[in-house]
């Protein structure tokens, strides 16, 4: 028979055990909440990020996964500096190369006399599609270089045959993604240009503004074309309008919604009733 201090000892280590398997169960939980609260966390980055590249286009896909990685070898990226207003009323607009590596660029120079592009006036555009004709009105005052690419790109037939790629149906976020003869959302001209925005830029609805990757100075060809008031910061290049003739069309386009194959980050999908840009043409 044990005696009473062989039981009090083995009930001492009974007791030491239970308290050490409590307490790693308790380090356990806190681990296993860690790992929760980490994971939120950069599920809610991560659609942060999405919310802003939403509208991107114009880089290598391939970039987003490298994300985080550091590399000694590659080389600087040009940098696309801001339209500087010269003496005569016109600006100097800077096209930079871009040296990204994307395999989906087309090369087609760039826009001619860029030291002296115009700043007033208008442009007109006949985007032409299967499902309708689209005019489209370029404000050279509100965004002389996007206009002066805008208009350099139709001339050089780089829109002709392209599919629009890409739509968000929602109440205030409706718009028709257009611009990159891949059809990839990736693709777009060898060069890119400064955004030209203000703190009071909007996108009512009619609005044609170009998209962007999300970093500065990474605009090229890709443009949305707004068919509802459209609630976005005001980084994207509001270069000119639709007419009631082309929202016309763009709504035709916009009730068939689309199959939501960018759900959930950028969002929207390709439109149910499919769009292709047959040629984009200078009429004036």
């Amino acid at each position: 028979m044990p005696t009473n201090k062989q039981r009090r000892n083995a009930a001492q280590r009974r007791l030491q055990k239970q308290l050490e398997r409590r307490a790693e169960l308790a380090r356990k939980r806190r681990r296993n909440l860690l790992v929760v609260v980490t994971v939120v966390a950069v599920a809610v980055v991560a659609g942060a990020v999405a919310l802003f590249a939403g509208l991107g286009g114009d880089d290598d896909p391939s970039s987003a996964a490298a994300t985080g990685s550091s590399s000694t070898s590659a080389a600087p990226e040009a940098t696309a500096a801001p339209a500087v207003t010269n003496a005569d009323g016109t600006v100097t607009c800077t096209y930079a190369p871009d040296t990204s590596g994307n395999p989906n660029l087309t090369d087609v120079g760039t826009p001619p006399d860029p030291a002296s592009t115009p700043a007033s006036g208008t442009v007109a555009l006949l985007m032409s599609t299967d499902q309708g004709d689209i005019p489209l009105t370029l404000d050279r005052a509100k965004a002389p270089c996007a206009a002066a690419s805008f208009a350099h790109l139709a001339s050089q037939q780089f829109f002709d045959g392209s599919p629009c790629h890409r739509e968000v149906n929602q109440p205030t976020f409706g718009v028709l993604q257009c611009g990159d003869p891949t059809g990839t959302g990736s693709g777009g001209p060898s060069y890119k240009f400064a955004e030209e925005v203000t703190p009071e830029t909007t996108y009512p609805r009619g609005t044609i503004a170009m998209a962007n990757s999300g970093q500065p100075g990474s605009t090229g060809s890709q443009f949305f074309l707004c068919f509802v008031d459209t609630d976005l910061p005001p980084d994207y290049t509001a270069v000119g309008s639709v007419d009631e003739a082309g929202l016309a069309v763009l709504d035709t386009i916009a009730a068939a919604g689309n199959d939501g194959s960018f759900e959930p980050s950028p969002g929207g999908g390709a439109p149910n009733l499919p769009v292709t840009v047959q040629t984009m043409t200078v009429v004036g």
